[in-house]
């Protein structure tokens, strides 16, 4: 097992990446707590998780706020002795929307999960780790930093925040040890697809309109997402940090 006796934090765990994630790191033997503003959410995947007999804590927390975040870190160096992986993985999409008509609620709203969310756990996560002198932060970024598309401007600007920040937080932590790495997801089948599809739900034809600008033919699965962070926070990516790992099927080349 990859993580056995590892500590993970993963917020907005409560479906799609990341409960995937949070999945597939109690598989690999971490202790996993399960963060999401859905409490429903929340305790399905910690039951899943259960389920397979893994070890996790549900936990609701509005990563917008930094009292939220300051509990997660707090409650699982409490429950578990100690915190190895903090997975920044809640975000919110946004519609195909021209600039002139995106209003300063969306834009606000977006930056606050998107960017400030990522900010503040790594604001009580790095100091935990830093004392350690190991541990990995993940961030679920997106192939929107990278190459944009129509109408995302302000989810392309909040991913492409992320991923500077990301570099700038690896070169803070190295020297005690921490690594941090992001991720880019192309499109992936989740609840937040039919909005960035322009759509109230998945369709036959937007679905293929995407996939055709995968090189690969298909969008992401959550698991191929998880399976990037699984490896990225085990010692097999021990010399990968200030890194965008890019899971987007050929979309970015």
């Amino acid at each position: 097992m990859r993580l056995r006796d590892k500590v993970a934090i993963v917020t907005g765990a409560g479906s799609g990446i990341g409960a995937a994630a949070a999945v597939a790191m109690a598989a690999e033997g971490a202790r996993v707590l399960v963060a999401d503003i859905n409490e429903a959410g929340a305790k399905a995947t910690v039951q899943r998780i259960e389920g397979a007999r893994g070890q996790a804590i549900a936990l609701t927390a509005d990563v917008t706020r930094a009292a939220d975040n300051q509990a997660l870190v707090e409650r699982a160096t409490a429950a578990w002795g100690r915190l190895d992986v903090f997975f920044a993985n809640a975000g919110v999409p946004q519609w195909k929307t021209d600039v002139e008509e995106v209003d300063e609620k969306t834009f606000d709203t977006i930056f606050d999960v998107n960017v400030k969310g990522v900010y503040l756990g790594a604001k009580y996560a790095l100091p935990v780790m830093k004392r350690a002198g190991r541990g990995v932060f993940l961030i679920t970024a997106s192939t929107a930093a990278i190459r944009p598309r129509p109408g995302g401007q302000i989810y392309a600007a909040s991913k492409g925040a992320v991923v500077t920040l990301a570099k700038a937080l690896a070169l803070e932590a190295a020297p005690h040890g921490v690594r941090v790495v992001a991720i880019a997801p192309v499109a992936t089948h989740t609840p937040m697809l039919p909005t960035f599809m322009g759509k109230q739900q998945v369709d036959a034809e937007g679905l293929a309109r995407y996939e055709q600008t995968v090189p690969l033919g298909r969008l992401n699965q959550p698991e191929d997402i998880a399976h990037a962070a699984v490896f990225l926070a085990s010692d097999e990516a021990a010399m990968i940090t200030g890194s965008v790992l890019e899971v987007d099927g050929g979309r970015c080349i």
